[in-house]
This record gives structure tokens, C-alpha cells and sequence, in this order.
């Protein structure tokens, strides 16, 4: 201590406190409105810029304003390294929790940009994350003069028991990075799998997957399961998919007739019905010589796999109307059943219901 502390040093430390108080709040309302002038314009990144001195530049000036204080008072060339130090360790901090925010947000952005959905892949914002975090958390250590050599080399004998111990987790964790990159799922997808899940994929993280289904209920999936299960991707290489539905007419039915018939009713559903495809041609196909129908497939296209519910309910309804109004029968299952007595002949009863059992009462 170079003089005993005086009153004047106090006042001087004070007004250098408070003037890095001031600064700091006229920075948070200067950077507020420049937040809202950024938010108007097209380009992304003046709204990073702002958002990185929102946090960092207040900060600073709380802690340039400590510093001066420190310098007018008469401390120790110790105390006021440490004090430096201190506040140099706190804007390295801000600093460093700022760019983990600002960069994971990056890496988020781009990833729902990649999916085309408002959901995201946090994985790699994760992975991100913590690894700005780690390396700030180093550089704070180097610059308060603790040597980070001790820790790296603890770091990498310990590596292979944390390996060991973390077995499954790093097996999830690299299973969830090599589905990503792989580009097989993302985000948005609607996939099943060979044991019945189905739904859309909603995010992939560090150790699960999780998929919502049509019910809105939440399957839970280990990374590592499902890339090593077989999997259907109803939204890949495109989302769009054709759909079908069995259809059956009498054998007196004009075939020319049914099929016209049937193709402007598809085409008509085709163009009024929300998540159909209007440009898609539907297709009919006959395929079988049934027991009392001939059997076709009518080809339907669907924007997305949730959409061929709501697209084969209008068909069937419509279908059904315009097949009363132009007299073409669906016939429903007949089947003849024999009643038989003990010494009586056979009678046969022809178009008897489906499954009716016969009358052996006397």
C-alpha cells in the first residue's frame, strides 16, 4: 500500500463503479433498440452481432469501471493483480457463455434449415455447446496462471475408465451423429420401424430420438436402437407417396363403366381435398377374380404419410355415393350352406349369410 486510504480515493472509486454502473445501462437500452432495428432487416447478422454485445458489452463496462475503482484505491501490487485477474476471469466467462449461446444457435439454425422443419437436431447443438464451454473453461484457467497441463493429461489416462463407464451413453451418442450425417432421418420425417413404433421424428439427441405419433403420444427410442433396426422413412427421398385402397364390383358390372366411373371420383378428391396431390393421375388396376367380386386397386397421391387417412376416408365415402347413383353393385360376401338330416337328401340353400351355422334341431 503506497498512502493510507483517504476519503478522495473512496469518492474516485465510487464515481468509477457507478460510472461503469451507467455505462452498462446505457448500453443494455442503446443495444435494446438497436435489437428491434436489426429484427426489420433481411440480413441475419447484425441480429448475432447485437444479441453477443446485449450480453457482453454491459459486462464489460461493470468490469472496467471495478477495474478503475481497484486502480484508485491504494492496494497492494498483489491484491490489484488479483483483482484484475478476478474481473478479467469474469469477462472471459460472459464471453464464453455468450459464444456458447451465439454458436449453438448458429449450429440450430442450420440444422432446421437442413430439415426444413421447426424442429431440431440438439445433438450437434449439444456437442457444440459443450465443447465452446470446455475450451473457454480452459482458457480462463490458463489466463488465472493454473496450468491446464495436469488437467489434459488426467483427462487422457482417465479417458479409457470414463469410456467404459459411459459405454452405452457414447454408444447412443455416436449412433445419434452417424443417423445425422448419414442424412437417413431427420427431423420431421415420418419413419416405422420393424418392432411397430411409427410416428414423426420430433428430435435427435445426444442419447434418444424421439418420435410423436399421430395420437400425440411421445416413443422414447435409444439412439443405438434404431440405427441398428430396420426402418421405413415415409418422408424419403420425397415426401410425397402413393397410397392405395381394394376396391370390389359384380361380376354384371360394365368393367369400361366401373373404371371411368371411378377415376373422375379419384380425380375429383385429388383437387378438393386438403394433402392430396392435384397434379397426381390416379391409376386403377384389376387384379382378381374374387368369389363374388372382381378385385382392383385404386392408386391414390398424398402429400404426407399422415394425409392418407383423411384422403382414402373422402374416397371411400364419395366412391360409395356415386357407385348407388350409377346402379354399380358391391357385392358383399355370399356363401352356400348345406343343411343336412339324418336319411335326408341334401337341400342346398343358396346365398345363405356368411357364416351361418346349420339347423340340426329336429
Amino acid at each position: 500500500m503506497n498512502h493510507a486510504l483517504t476519503l478522495h480515493d473512496v469518492i474516485v472509486a465510487g464515481i468509477a463503479v457507478a460510472a461503469g454502473l451507467a455505462a452498462a445501462l446505457a448500453l443494455r437500452v442503446i443495444l435494446r433498440w438497436l435489437a428491434v432495428r436489426a429484427a426489420r432487416t433481411r440480413w441475419g447478422g447484425d441480429d448475432i452481432i447485437v444479441d453477443v454485445l446485449r450480453t457482453l458489452a454491459p459486462w464489460s463496462a461493470v468490469a472496467i469501471g471495478v477495474a478503475a475503482a481497484a486502480a484508485a484505491l491504494p492496494l497492494t501490487h498483489r491484491v490489484g493483480h488479483n483483482v484484475n485477474q478476478v474481473l478479467t476471469a469474469l469477462v472471459m466467462l460472459t464471453a464464453t457463455l455468450t459464444a456458447a449461446r451465439v454458436i449453438s444457435g448458429l449450429v440450430q439454425s442450420v440444422a432446421q434449415s437442413r430439415s426444413g422443419v421447426a424442429g431440431s437436431a440438439t445433438i450437434f447443438v449439444n456437442i457444440t455447446r459443450i465443447a465452446v464451454l470446455a475450451l473457454g473453461f480452459l482458457v480462463i484457467l490458463q489466463t488465472l496462471g493454473i496450468s491446464i497441463a495436469p488437467l489434459l493429461t488426467a483427462l487422457g489416462v482417465g479417458g479409457l475408465a470414463i469410456a467404459l463407464a459411459l459405454k452405452d451413453t457414447l454408444a447412443n451418442l455416436f449412433a445419434g451423429v452417424h443417423i445425422l450425417v448419414s442424412k437417413t432421418v431427420h427431423p420431421g420425417d415420418y419413419i416405422r420401424l420393424s418392432s411397430g413404433e411409427e410416428g414423426y421424428v420430433r428430435d435427435i439427441n445426444w442419447r434418444i430420438t424421439v418420435v410423436e405419433q399421430l395420437n400425440n403420444n411421445l416413443v422414447i427410442i435409444p439412439n443405438a436402437k434404431l440405427a441398428g433396426t430396420n426402418m421405413t422413412n415415409f418422408s424419403r427421398p420425397e415426401q410425397k407417396l402413393s397410397v392405395t385402397v381394394q376396391v370390389g364390383v359384380g361380376y354384371d358390372s360394365d368393367l369400361e363403366h366401373v373404371e371411368r366411373v371411378t377415376i373422375e371420383v379419384a380425380e375429383t378428391v385429388m383437387k378438393d381435398v386438403a394433402g392430396a396431390v392435384p397434379d397426381h393421375e390416379p391409376a386403377i388396376r384389376f387384379h382378381t377374380f374374387g368369389d363374388s367380386r372382381i378385385g382392383f386397386t385404386v392408386i391414390l397421391g398424398v402429400g404426407e404419410f399422415s394425409d392418407k387417412y383423411r384422403i382414402k376416408h373422402e374416397f371411400i365415402k364419395r366412391l360409395h355415393q356415386r357407385y348407388r347413383a350409377e346402379g354399380i353393385r358391391i357385392p358383399s360376401p355370399a356363401r352356400t350352406v348345406a343343411l343336412q338330416q339324418s336319411g335326408d337328401p341334401v337341400i342346398p340353400h343358396p346365398r345363405a349369410p356368411l357364416g351361418a351355422v346349420p339347423d340340426h334341431t329336429g
